[in-house]
């Protein structure tokens, strides 16, 4: 089975972070997003993937890709020159794909469940061409939908409809068997020039067409999963990932504390600070006279006399703010 992940999305609601870098390479809890999914891939036993790229910052992934997991993965680089949407990002793989099964995963989604565990519910189900990881949401109009017959297969799909005719969000998984019927389907809207939601060509009515022209697709159930692409959710995908490694020590600590969760990058500096819980430091940090939480701190940036929460601060930036000398009495309640 290979791995498809497009990653050839310009990450708009992730700006300013991703003018300089693709979103899948914005660091969270000690590596990039791809990276957190790689890791998740190989322990699936997965050891093909192929990315689809594009756009000028594509380097970068490959980059990243071949040197920190070259060892674990054969790799595959097809460039998506013109997005069109998801489903035409998914078709520039046909042809590495060559008829094998795959597995889709978005290259901006992370969930805590990891793919392993999707695949083994996949195999769990009988006779079924393909499945499509769901969730349970409230609002299923923001969100691909699925309705599902009472044998538990899929009658329809529907890429954010006006009435969605379940609460059955697609979580941005999938595990193809039959990828020949899947391509053939994407095929037949690209020659058709059927454009779906935001005049793109969606899988998920790649996925439909599937339906209608025979193949049987089942679902199985995603618990929790963070949309990446966004910086809420990115924050809180953050936090969770932090919650499941060791909290490791700066290069260099003067009078300042760390309180766990926190990722710290290699020389980094702290100085008469408070960092953490829940804080992201990338390489060459240096932070001096703040108190940073729950935030995701660049490589090489730069705090001094800051009070951060919830925030993200890219590469090389540098944030000051105004020291302040107080001299406050007992029982006093002050607020700046």
């Amino acid at each position: 089975m290979k791995a498809v992940i497009p990653l050839a999305g310009r990450g708009t609601r992730l700006y300013p972070q991703t003018h300089t870098k693709p979103k899948a390479m914005v660091r969270i809890a000690g590596k990039p997003i791809l990276g957190h999914i790689l890791t998740s891939l190989s322990e699936a036993g997965i050891d093909e993937a192929v990315l689809v790229v594009g756009g000028p910052m594509q380097t970068q992934i490959r980059e990243y890709a071949t040197s920190e997991f070259g060892d674990e993965f054969t790799f595959s680089f097809p460039e998506q020159e013109d997005p069109q949407g998801l489903g035409h990002a998914i078709h520039q793989a046909a042809p590495l794909v060559d008829g094998e099964p795959i597995l889709i995963t978005l290259g901006d989604m992370l969930f805590e469940r990891g793919h392993k565990s999707f695949l083994t519910a996949h195999r769990s189900l009988e006779g079924v061409d393909a499945s499509i990881g769901v969730k349970t949401v409230e609002e299923p109009s923001h969100y691909g939908v699925v309705d599902v017959k009472e044998d538990g297969t899929v009658r329809e799909l529907v890429e954010k409809p006006a009435d969605p005719p379940s609460d059955r969000a697609i979580s941005g998984v999938y595990v193809i068997d039959d990828s020949d019927a899947l391509f053939d389907a994407l095929t037949y809207l690209i020659q058709n020039d059927l454009r779906g939601a935001g005049n793109e060509y969606q899988l998920t009515d790649a996925l439909q067409r599937m339906v209608e022209t025979g193949s049987t697709l089942g679902t199985f159930d995603v618990e929790d999963w963070y949309d990446c692409g966004r910086p809420e959710t990115l924050l809180e995908a953050n936090k969770v990932l932090l919650s499941t490694i060791e909290t490791n020590g700066p290069e260099s600590l003067t009078d300042a504390v760390v309180v766990p969760p926190v990722d710290i990058g290699d020389n980094v500096t702290l100085t008469r600070s408070v960092v953490g819980p829940n804080v992201s430091l990338d390489d060459g940090v240096t932070i001096e006279d703040s108190v940073v939480q729950d935030s995701i701190v660049g490589r090489d940036a730069s705090l001094t006399d800051v009070n951060l929460q919830q925030s993200i601060i890219g590469d090389a930036a540098t944030v000051q703010g105004e020291p302040r000398n107080l001299n406050v009495g007992d029982n006093s309640d002050l607020s700046l």
